[in-house]
């Protein structure tokens, strides 16, 4: 999930075209094959440079294709500060059952 300063710029139409653009880039190279593992499709454009409030506006760090890469989301999750660990509430069962077998839901512990 992008950081709250960058919201407006993942949904602006200079990224989105880019974004795009880069895809069908890699499409045409190598089908979209993630650039990381080649072992399966591409699934997120990633920013090679970490974008900052600093630099997210500077086009030839956030719209440059030299800093850009599709990646599976395998793989992108494990550059720094990709993934997100489950906690054990978000692993929790949305149900259970009761000694006769009927379903209830769970109410996670606040």
């Amino acid at each position: 999930m992008s950081k709250e300063f960058a919201k407006a710029f993942y949904s602006s139409s200079k990224w989105l075209k880019c974004r795009a653009a880069y895809i069908s880039e890699r499409q045409g190279i190598d089908g979209g094959l993630c650039e990381e593992c080649r072992e399966v499709l591409g699934y997120i454009v990633h920013h090679k440079i970490t974008l900052t409030e600093s630099n997210i506006h500077d086009p030839d760090i956030a719209l440059n294709f030299e800093y850009l890469e599709y990646v599976c989301k395998k793989c992108h999750d494990k550059f720094d500060g990709h993934f997100k660990p489950k906690t054990k509430t978000d692993i929790l069962p949305l149900i259970a059952f009761d000694e006769n077998g009927q379903p209830f839901p769970v109410v996670p512990p606040v």
